[in-house]
């Protein structure tokens, strides 16, 4: 019986008799609860649900139903004597077996997704156990924890070729990227996911900026989020079926991973990187240790002495045999035995540090009042969070990224669209400076927590025009001007608001009729032709315009100057016709004297 016991259950049963005898006489010997094939099932595989769509390649299985472990743990309960469910006394207890044993990274990341995935979405009941069950059966728990200390395995875990000898045809998806096979796809990780599973439910749960399917903090968040889809709650019978059948469709499959998560629900403890027990078998058949480009030491469980027969507790000696004592013959001194050798203690497993990103339920704005700034100008305040856990307690450390969105040239200081901000003991993130550009309008600051898949916080900002109150001109003569002439005086005017200087205001220029209500349609025009522009004021607040021609028609005209914030002023232009010029005076002529007569002054002689 024991040896029937001891049986692993294997993938594609022929028929369901089988596995339900394998059944049968697990649940009678205290095996962690299986659960009964269908009977309309013989082949091992079952379809999910209607309705199901969380697996969007590999038959409809996140594996790509590649083969698995199916080694059952110890048929004793990891119970302690006198806990629920303890068997009875006859059945010997195995306190804190190797097979109960979960590395500590792996424990962590398992216990991690649990509690992220229950912060976000709570009605999907995901126990870590769960996790840890599909752990085991796909890659021993990560080959028995050989992880690094963020988690990634030490080489990359690998399923056979799905090439559809003995196993699922899927194409490549991923151009070898994760499987290193740009022929066909191959299940990848702890978790082991199909390239374009993972390229859907892929995660970076341990912030390092990349989704690594080796990583069993991300591979853990995945699972974890692959099997709560399409609104399962696992605290229902049903639910956790359809899950785990979504990862791989087989009855065996779901039978197997029902055993381990009751196992680890009875109870567990952590172990240290690297010494995890493994199982191995094999679904297929075939050693994991033979596949190609898999490594997997195996750590045998550690076994208990057999008991020494009844009586003086010593083993009776047995003359016939070599080397055994002779009881007619008087005892031999005994030798001093040797020293046993001294082994090096252990360096203690430190437990992996909980990247702070996992530990936040929520991104929160903090109020800091509108967000408006003029054009070209730095804004005031800047959009601010904290990043708070489900008690609502700061968490420091945390990666916040800040990012612009929307029409608009505003840029953080720097000249950047993004920021990442850390935040500080108060869990507070500040953006960096926002400086607006010329464009006037509304944008988008979005805030996300880097490596969380959390809902993100968004603030409104807006970029108004500069205003000015005043316009005045500064210096000069009146504007006259002859017709077909320039004006020789300049305009300059002076921008202010509020008495301060106005830099960067917008100033539009029109030449107006003389009562300044509509453009003049003839007379002066500025130098390119036209009678209406807009400048922008200096540094200084000053505007200079252009030359103003008179143009060909005399008579009076405005010159009409406005701005943003209801500044106004007006210059007369005065255009006057050219001078008539005076017509030349005759030149005088002397008129003839009559013969015989001469002028009275030359007939004129002095007195004598």
């Amino acid at each position: 019986m024991s040896a029937h016991l001891s049986r692993r259950l294997r993938k594609g049963a022929t028929s369901g008799a089988v596995v339900a005898a394998a059944v049968a006489a697990l649940a009678a010997s205290q095996a962690p609860e299986m659960i009964p094939p269908p009977t309309d099932n013989a082949g091992g595989d079952r379809a999910i649900g209607a309705g199901d769509t969380a697996s969007p390649a590999g038959d409809g299985s996140a594996t790509g139903n590649s083969p698995y472990y199916t080694e059952l743990p110890p048929l004793n309960t990891p119970n302690k004597p006198g806990a629920p469910g303890v068997p009875p006394a006859n059945v010997p207890v195995i306190t804190g077996p190797a097979q109960a044993g979960i590395p500590a990274s792996v424990l962590a990341a398992y216990q991690r997704a649990e509690q992220s995935i229950r912060s976000t979405n709570p009605g999907c009941n995901l126990p870590w156990q769960l996790l840890a069950g599909i752990g085991k059966v796909e890659s021993g728990q990560a080959r028995g924890g050989r992880v690094n200390a963020d988690g990634t395995t030490l080489s990359p875990i690998l399923g056979p070729v799905l090439n559809g000898v003995g196993f699922a045809n899927i194409s490549d998806t991923d151009g070898g990227a994760y499987d290193g096979d740009s022929t066909h796809d191959r299940a990848v990780g702890p978790m082991q996911f199909i390239p374009s599973t993972w390229a859907t439910w892929g995660q970076d749960a341990n912030s390092d900026g990349k989704k690594d399917p080796n990583n069993i903090y991300d591979a853990a968040q995945a699972a974890g989020l692959y099997l709560c889809a399409n609104d399962r709650n696992l605290a229902l019978k049903a639910d956790l079926d359809r899950a785990i059948l979504s990862y791989n469709r087989s009855t065996e499959y779901l039978n197997t991973v029902t055993s381990w998560f009751e196992y680890y629900r009875r109870g567990t403890h952590q172990v240290p990187d690297g010494t995890g027990v493994l199982p191995v078998d094999r679904s297929d058949g075939r050693n994991r240790n033979n596949l190609p480009g898999v490594t997997v030491p195996f750590t045998p469980a550690p076994t208990t002495p057999a008991p020494s027969p009844s009586g003086t507790g010593k083993p009776k000696p047995d003359p016939t045999k070599p080397g055994q004592p002779d009881p007619t013959k008087p005892p031999t001194k005994p030798t001093t035995p040797a020293k046993p050798p001294v082994t090096p203690p252990k360096k203690p497993t430190v437990p992996p540090v909980v990247p702070p990103a996992v530990k936040v339920a929520r991104l929160t704005a903090v109020a800091t009042g509108p967000l408006t700034a003029p054009t070209e100008s730095t804004f005031a305040k800047g959009p601010t969070v904290a990043a708070l856990d489900a008690a609502g307690a700061p968490i420091t450390g945390v990666v916040v990224r800040f990012e612009i969105t929307g029409t608009t040239d505003a840029r953080f200081s720097g000249g950047g669209t993004t920021a990442n901000v850390t935040t500080g003991s108060a869990g507070l993130a500040a953006a960096p400076t926002l400086r607006a550009g010329e464009k006037t309008g509304s944008f988008t600051v979005k805030a996300t927590v880097v490596g969380r898949g959390i809902d993100a916080v968004r603030f409104t900002a807006t970029v108004t025009e500069r205003q000015a109150d005043a316009l005045t001109r500064v210096g000069g003569d009146p504007l006259t001007a002859t017709t077909g002439t320039t004006f020789a005086q300049s305009v300059q005017l002076k921008a202010t608001l509020k008495g301060a200087l106005a830099p960067g205001v917008l100033v539009k220029a029109v030449i107006a009729d003389a009562e300044g209500a509509t453009a003049s349609t003839d007379g002066p025009t500025f130098k390119d032709g036209t009678r209406t522009l807009t400048l922008k004021a200096d540094a200084n607040g000053l505007v200079s315009l252009p030359d103003i021609l008179a143009g060909d028609k005399a008579g009076a005209y405005v010159l009409l100057l406005t701005a943003p914030g209801d500044a106004t002023t007006t210059i007369k232009l005065t255009v006057e016709a050219p001078t008539a010029s005076p017509s030349p005076s005759p030149t005088p002529t002397t008129e003839p004297t009559p013969s015989g007569t001469s002028s009275p002054e030359a007939s004129a002689s002095p007195s004598a």
